[in-house]
């Protein structure tokens, strides 16, 4: 599959990369993945995301819909507002991890993985009949709308809004962090969200089908630089973001995955009623044996699917899940999951990490490994 700014990368020379089903690109021209992502946490950089499913989900009840699907206190949410969540199966496992805007009680902007796409739709879809059937008489029907060939890219770094802000007259230091807007970008509406994947400043801009190209290239205009996967992946590590299918999957809960902060405090209830809640809510109560942890690694990196060992009997205690060398602190850092039997969990615990057939120090470090930048607004 392509996105819809597929023969826009051919033209400025992307190294394009099978992704979640689509072509996509790794890199641009002779830039490198370390200059990429140096120039994102100096300046700005552009992310083609549109490979996402972006899908609206509408109706009378579907504020109350998604509060059965998520774990999410939605109702407390504003309009125009978002959060990240997750959709979980009946045993409390991620189906998916999500970014949910409230546009109002009866209209929520979704967006998702694209290496979940079918999956995805699938499970709304299944549980949008058994809502709609449970609900019909109480004109209570929901409906999903998947934005099908919709643009979507991020422009992300601390030069962002400056930068954005020249292209549009919405007054940008009003939109705060998990905050959106419908906004002009020169002639073009497009949905607008402060957020992002880099823990850096920046927005991820939903644009139509028939825009895209063209506003892509005004987005894309000096000092902004097109930034590929390969650099997406090393930003997001550093800002401790979990990539699905490498750190979340469906026999991981959010507990075990340190997202307990996207279970609303009014769903801790028995009576809370999302799926999967008997399990994520007795992990609440009770612990687990395994969470989720960043990890610096000595001499060499460790990458997905290395061996986490005890530091004396160098026994296996869990498995790294992501990990890079950091341009950002020429460390080499990883993310990935521990037993949390004898603390090895916790800020500053030692381990040892299996790496090119020998046991390589390593500490276990707070996550994120480079802090966040997100605009908050001004102090008083």
């Amino acid at each position: 599959m392509r996105t819809g700014l597929y023969d826009f990368h051919l033209e400025i020379k992307a190294q394009m990369v099978p992704f979640a089903g689509f072509s996509m690109p790794l890199l641009y021209g002779q830039t490198g993945q370390v200059a990429s992502h140096k120039y994102v946490r100096d300046h700005v950089g552009l992310f083609d995301v549109g490979h996402m499913v972006q899908s609206f989900i509408t109706g009378p009840s579907a504020e109350r819909f998604l509060e059965w699907l998520t774990p999410s206190s939605l109702s407390s949410l504003v309009p125009f507002s978002s959060t990240l969540s997750v959709f979980l199966n009946e045993q409390g496992g991620i189906i998916d991890d999500t970014i949910i805007c409230k546009h109002s009680e009866e209209k929520f902007y979704v967006v998702t993985n694209a290496s979940r796409r079918d999956r995805d739709i699938e499970w709304i879809r299944s549980k949008i009949g058994e809502w709609n059937e449970n609900h019909r008489n109480s004109g209570g029907i929901v409906r999903l709308e998947v934005l099908d060939n919709w643009g979507l890219v991020a422009v992300q770094g601390p030069e962002a809004a400056s930068y954005l802000q020249t292209l549009t007259s919405y007054d940008l230091p009003q939109l705060t962090f998990g905050k959106s807007a419908y906004m002009d970008i020169g002639d073009v509406q497009c949905h607008v969200a402060r957020g992002g994947y880099t823990g850096e400043d920046g927005f991820e801009i939903s644009i139509p089908p028939e825009h895209t190209v063209a506003t892509t290239r005004l987005l894309s205009k000096d000092p902004v630089q097109l930034i590929g996967l390969a650099a997406r992946d090393s930003l997001r590590l550093e800002a401790g973001m979990c990539l699905y299918g490498h750190d979340l999957d469906e026999s991981t809960s959010p507990v075990e995955a340190g997202l307990n902060w996207v279970i609303g405090k009014d769903r801790r209830q028995d009576n809370s009623g999302f799926i999967g809640a008997e399990t994520v809510l007795g992990q609440l109560k009770n612990g687990v044996t395994r969470k989720r942890v960043g990890l610096v690694v000595e001499d060499v990196p460790a990458r997905e699917g290395a061996k986490i060992l005890h530091p004396e009997t160098l026994e296996d205690i869990g498995v790294v899940t992501s990990g890079i060398p950091s341009p950002s602190l020429s460390k080499n850092i990883a993310m990935g999951y521990v037993q949390t039997v004898d603390g090895f969990n916790r800020k500053g615990k030692e381990v040892k990490v299996q790496v090119r057939g020998k046991p390589r120090n390593a500490v276990i470090q707070p996550l994120p490994f480079v802090p966040s930048r997100y605009w908050r607004g001004v102090s008083p």
